[in-house]
């Protein structure tokens, strides 16, 4: 049974649908096509993010409901009008929260279709008391109003700009899931020299690109000794000083010298350094 996964709002959670019309038969379904679908929220248009056969494993003990139709050319033109309103949204609750001295920035607004909820994405490095704003909103706006703090992450995938390697911020252009990118990345790969500068993003947080390789240096670490290890060579005993993952090679300290060894299906290559082409002395 085909499934899809919408989403409401680049900062919201994804939602799996089955890939069905319960007020539609034609049921024909692309990537980046608009559908109404319904939420504990309420019904509003959603935005087709993914398409597969079979059920994720993330997904795998929610109940999957059918979508309720495609969206109407009409309901596309009001989702753009909305569009256009969210700037003097955002510049009326700024308003709101500097009267009431709450240290929150604003990101971005969305409206349901319906025109009957409004939500404020903000960023805020201390916890919000925001009862009084949420009440002076409701009454500015005449909408049921909610408020949700998002990361900085999120706030690089909502507004969007270019990365040092010249193309679009993946988070913003492709990249559904941000996950997690820690300080074990950055081990693992050997890049501390690098410094925080060159390994940040533009959110201010390790950059997710770390984790497209990832998988394959814990791979290749997991067949290579540690840096420490002792390792007897035929010239003589060896410590290794550093480990490369990629290359599948070794730096071993040898009577004074560093001498680069392969290290092939877990084990040292025991030829000469120097006698065959993965053999480098530095």
């Amino acid at each position: 049974m085909p499934f899809v996964k919408v989403q409401f709002h680049p900062a919201e959670r994804e939602y799996l649908f089955l890939a069905e019309f319960s007020e539609d038969n034609h049921n024909v379904f692309n990537l980046g096509d608009w559908v109404m679908a319904e939420t504990t929220l309420g019904q509003d248009l959603a935005l087709i993010t993914w398409q597969g056969a079979e059920k994720p494993k993330d997904f795998l003990t929610e109940e999957v409901k059918p979508l309720l139709r495609s969206a109407k050319t009409e309901e596309i033109k009001t989702r753009k009008e909305q569009k256009q309103k969210v700037a003097q949204y955002l510049k009326d609750c700024e308003e709101a929260c500097q009267k009431k001295d709450l240290k929150m920035k604003l990101v971005d607004a969305h409206e349901s279709l319906d025109g009957t909820r409004l939500t404020f994405y903000f960023i805020s490095e201390n916890r919000v008391d925001f009862r009084d704003l949420v009440r002076d909103l409701i009454s500015k706006f005449h909408k049921k109003i909610r408020l949700q703090q998002i990361g900085v992450r999120d706030e690089a995938k909502i507004c969007g700009d270019y990365g040092p390697c010249g193309l679009p911020l993946c988070c913003k252009n492709w990249l559904k899931s941000l996950g997690n990118v820690n300080a074990e990345y950055i081990k693992d790969q050997d890049l501390m020299h690098r410094g925080n500068e060159r390994l940040s993003g533009i959110c201010g947080r390790l950059k997710c690109c770390l984790r497209y390789e990832e998988e394959a240096y814990k791979y290749g670490l997991d067949k290579l000794p540690e840096v420490g290890d002792e390792i007897k060579t035929k010239a003589g005993l060896g410590r290794v000083t550093a480990v490369h993952p990629l290359k599948q090679t070794v730096d071993l300290k040898i009577d004074g010298s560093i001498v680069e060894y392969p290290y092939l299906e877990g084990k040292l290559c025991q030829k000469e350094p120097g006698s065959c082409d993965g053999c480098l002395s530095n």
